[in-house]
């Protein structure tokens, strides 16, 4: 999910660089009133999105990378850390349980 978010904003950053004669005010800033003020832009890591920046130091999204990708990647990185932990905690018990009987202790 974190991978669709950074093409999102791979794209954004392809369309900003694009030096043509249509490249002022930056393309993916268009859509806000703030547009013909923007100077710069700059890329958000966590949570991922594109940011105008304008002259006189304000800044504001973009709008490039949808609203559920930042969330949906957090799920999935607790969802994943959630399951290496019940994986651990599996293993442990079936050991234990092993021990116990006598039987074989390998993993």
């Amino acid at each position: 999910m974190y991978a669709w978010g950074l093409l999102y904003v791979g794209g954004a950053v392809l369309e900003a660089e694009d030096g043509g004669a249509d490249s002022s005010p930056i393309l993916p800033c268009r859509a806000d009133e703030r547009a013909a003020h923007v100077v710069d832009y700059s890329v958000s890591v966590l949570p991922l999105d594109f940011v105008c920046e304008t002259g006189d130091g304000d800044s504001y999204r973009a709008g490039e990378v949808p609203g559920y990708v930042t969330p949906t990647a957090i799920g999935f990185a607790l969802a994943a850390a959630g399951l290496a932990v019940a994986s651990g905690y599996v293993s442990e018990v079936r050991l234990r349980a092993a021990a116990r009987a006598g039987g074989d202790v390998r993993p």
